[in-house]
């Protein structure tokens, strides 16, 4: 499966695109705010990428390469927390800092949208941002998420625990804002009737 937009494609990852995510994800800015990284080595982001598919298929991730179409890999985007009852997920993106504040953040969530609501059938996707990166918080309002609360000791990074804001964007309010086209089929575990 493969989600283009007008700068940006989503893709799955592959083995050959391992040294470009340990070179974006070696910034100890980019996982600042996450329970992994920095990575160090090699072995990080190949075990990252050799797991995916078993997590696609059993419904728990669905990561996507962010692609630029001049820059090529730049990040990782994706889908995480389905619940097909609730018809709901968590969107979650991180980039390389050099591509921060270059509109990559906004098309890579919005293909993720029109993925989750016009193919996969999800009626809400959640997001979550640290209650210290106020960046993420201002980069998901922009893009029609609104801020519910914040969520208590719910994020542990080895010993230590932090707060995280929770955001929303319902389907019934999503607005589309670019052309997106998906191609080929996505993960039957994300797909709901």
């Amino acid at each position: 499966m493969v989600v283009t937009g007008p700068t940006l494609t989503l893709r799955f990852a592959t083995e050959a695109d391992a040294p470009a995510l340990l070179d974006l994800a070696g910034d100890p800015d980019v996982t600042r705010f996450f329970s992994w990284g920095p990575y160090e080595d090699l072995s990080e982001p190949l075990g990252y990428i050799r797991r995916l598919a078993g997590q696609r298929e059993r419904g728990e991730q669905l990561d996507l390469l962010v692609v630029h179409r001049e820059h090529g890999p730049v990040g990782v985007t994706g889908l995480s927390e389905l619940s097909r009852r609730d018809r709901r997920a968590i969107v979650g993106t991180w980039l390389g800092r050099e591509f921060w504040g270059t509109g990559a953040n906004a098309e890579s969530k919005r293909l993720v949208a029109h993925l989750a609501f016009a193919v996969l059938g999800l009626e809400r996707l959640g997001a979550y941002a640290s209650t210290e990166n106020r960046r993420s918080q201002v980069a998901l309002e922009r893009l029609g998420y609104e801020r519910e609360g914040v969520l208590r000791a719910w994020h542990r990074h080895g010993d230590r625990v932090h707060d995280v804001v929770l955001y929303s964007l319902l389907q019934r309010d999503y607005a589309p804002e670019i052309a997106a086209d998906v191609r080929g089929a996505p993960p039957e575990a994300f797909v709901l009737p």
